[in-house]
């Protein structure tokens, strides 16, 4: 099952980061790994394509990193596309940031902006979505040009849209509805 799978990754990654001391560093650079491949199709078909050669896929991933990730983290990718699981790439970086999350006793809570967030908004997003769910959070930001003005959350199965577009769709609801 795909998902146990996509867990088992997570997992493993998990512990070798802890016993290295590189969880953080393997939590940021995984997940940044992954908006690269979701972000680029390109990147994404060459990662999954079976008939590329393994040390082909190795090469564009040492490309994309160029020495600025750890030895650990580029292990981890190179195993997860060396089992053509690349396409789950995203699924266990998140699924990594969940359970070191859990470790630190609180919730992950992913967050997509449309420009970076300065520390004091990330403060304030902190406390606010700890408060709306809750939980005690951990905050992830990710650029996202697709979130068109404020920013969407989710924090487990919660999702949080606080975007414009979403906005504007309620507003056209109501509009329709009357």
């Amino acid at each position: 099952m795909a998902v146990d799978r996509i867990r088992g990754y997570a997992r493993g990654a998990y512990e070798m980061a802890l016993a290295e001391n590189v969880l953080e560093r393997m939590e940021t650079e995984l997940l940044a790994i992954s908006r690269a491949f979701e972000a680029s199709t390109e990147l994404r078909s060459s990662l999954t394509d079976p008939q590329l050669p393994l040390d082909r896929k190795y090469a564009i991933v040492d490309d994309l990193i160029e020495g600025r990730a750890a030895s650990l983290t580029l292990g981890v990718i190179q195993l997860i596309i060396s089992q053509n699981h690349a396409s789950d790439l995203p699924a266990i970086a998140m699924a990594l940031s969940e359970i070191a999350a859990a470790s630190r006793d609180k919730a992950m809570a992913e967050v997509r902006s449309a420009i970076p967030l300065d520390q004091e908004a990330i403060l304030r997003l902190t406390e606010s979505l700890s408060r709306a769910t809750g939980k005690n959070v951990e905050v992830k930001v990710f650029v996202d040009p697709t979130v068109v003005g404020g920013i969407v959350a989710r924090v487990g199965d919660t999702v949080i849209d606080g975007s414009i577009a979403h906005r504007l769709e309620s507003a056209r609801q109501a509009v329709r509805s009357k």
